[in-house]
């Protein structure tokens, strides 16, 4: 199954018809180039499409690239009472990965005279690379319960935040259902040194000026502006939501044979929502998902208190909203409401207006979505749209068009480092290879990929952000 296979529908919409075990059709959100780009995909995409009680169509978001099992940026509902099944592959090694956006109070030119010193200081207070720096070091699995079963609200309750933040979390900051017993030893072993830190790979914070905006009212509703500074931090669950899925891979990898499962990929291994091993996944994945608005509400933390030192700014948040889950929601499909276990692996939840899902200062506007560009291009702020398809998913990034390996090959990251600040953007790494593997030319142009996404109605542009400073892994 490729590119060349797929039927256009619409200018921002291709179809996979059905064929040998898929049970619906394959739906990928992409223009025509980004679609050739995804080639490798397009197969996975296919292959999605089998896995028992999937409702509706398996789709693919327009920064679609290859992944484990699923296609990152791929997203798929199955419905329990109908032997609807949970995948880890469809939600990935970091579980709960995501973007928290931190608008200042000061603009553009009021940071300039101090972007140094404020560069300065996140370049310490951020831990990230492969090491085990983290803000809060928790010595077992008793201290990092609370963690795993309130999330942002524990740390909130032990002075890393205000309530408001939680009122600015996806979940309110803890997703319900958590499950620390299901979390091993080694996932702990490797989560208890870890919390408060970026990582590596494509995990980054950035300061940012709001460049652009398309729709002052919502812009307002959200807290941003046109020249404002902001701070986006993008980051997961660590070693912990690596270990999660890992162990639940291979629970499930044994489980299948006993409820008559066979998938074409390993990689989909696969159980039943409500069997032991579907609940069980579910709760250690909850636990993860708390672990990593945890880690986000930590550093954006550490952010605040060098915004407050270096610059005499505050920091409120926008939102936080993760990519990498399955969630148990409700949604019309075919003019019934059903419940439904949607994967979102490199997808976004993208609530419309009116959602009750919503706090009320956001209601009328819908949810931000948080659109990280690769490093040195524009990010994007969205908002949901009612009557979107894809059960209120859209796109999480840029997606990548080379591999890490690819990436540095060819690529200096010390002059990597001089042309970005040639250009105006301050960079602080743990690492030159890990900049190398993150260079713009490694990523699809994230304009093009947001403006599939709106153009396939499955979101609406607010703002468009670039960077004045990057702390990279």
């Amino acid at each position: 199954m490729t590119a060349a296979d797929l039927v256009q529908e619409a200018p921002y919409r291709f179809r996979i018809e059905p064929a040998g075990a898929m049970r619906v059709p394959g739906v990928v959100f992409a223009s025509r180039e980004l679609v050739d780009a995804a080639d490798r995909a397009i197969g996975q995409v296919a292959d999605v499409a089998t896995l028992p009680g999937i409702v509706d169509a398996s789709y693919a978001m327009p920064d679609v690239h290859w992944g484990y099992g699923f296609a990152i940026g791929g997203v798929a509902a199955t419905d329990p009472r109908d032997g609807g099944v949970v995948s880890p592959g469809g939600v990935g090694f970091d579980i709960s990965c995501g973007v928290r956006l931190l608008a200042a109070d000061i603009d553009a030119a009021a940071l300039a005279p101090v972007l140094a010193d404020v560069m300065d200081g996140l370049d310490p207070a951020i831990p990230r690379g492969m090491g085990r720096g983290a803000v809060w070091h928790l010595p077992g699995r008793d201290e990092l319960t609370g963690i795993l079963t309130g999330g942002s609200g524990y740390a909130v309750e032990r002075g890393h935040g205000v309530e408001r933040d939680l009122l600015r979390c996806e979940d309110e900051g803890a997703v319900a259902d958590a499950d620390p017993g299901r979390v091993s030893e080694r996932a702990v072993e490797r989560g208890a040194r870890q919390v408060g830190s970026l990582g590596s790979g494509n995990h980054f914070l950035e300061v940012q000026r709001v460049a652009e905006v398309y729709d002052a009212d919502v812009a307002a509703a959200f807290g941003i502006r046109r020249d404002q500074i902001c701070v986006m931090i993008h980051c997961g669950s660590r070693g912990l939501g690596h270990q999660i899925c890992t162990d639940h891979v291979r629970e499930m990898e044994r489980a299948m044979p006993g409820h008559g499962i066979e998938v074409p990929d390993r990689q989909l291994a696969c159980a039943p929502v409500e069997s032991p091993e579907g609940r069980a996944y579910l709760g250690a994945m909850a636990a993860a998902a708390n672990y990593g608005r945890a880690n986000r509400q930590l550093l954006a933390e550490a952010a605040r208190a060098v915004f407050r030192r270096a610059a005499g700014a505050r920091l409120d948040l926008v939102y936080d909203v993760s990519h990498n889950l399955a969630k148990i929601e409700d949604h019309v499909v075919a003019g019934r409401r059903r419940r439904l276990c949607v994967h979102r692996k490199g997808a976004t939840r993208a609530l419309p207006p009116g959602h009750p899902d919503l706090p009320g200062d956001l209601r009328d506007a819908g949810q931000p979505v948080l659109i990280p560009g690769t490093m040195g291009t524009s990010s994007y702020v969205l908002t949901g749209v009612a009557g979107a398809p894809a059960f209120a998913s859209t796109c999480h990034g840029a997606g990548r068009a080379q591999s890490r390996h690819q990436a540095a090959r060819g690529v200096d990251g010390k002059n990597l480092r001089a042309a970005m600040e040639r250009d105006g953007i301050a960079v602080r790494a743990s690492s030159w290879r890990g900049l190398a593997e993150e260079h713009p030319g490694a990523y699809k142009d994230v304009s093009a990929v947001v403006e599939a996404a709106e153009g396939a109605g499955l979101c609406r542009k607010v703002a468009r952000l670039v960077p004045v400073g990057v702390v990279k892994g």
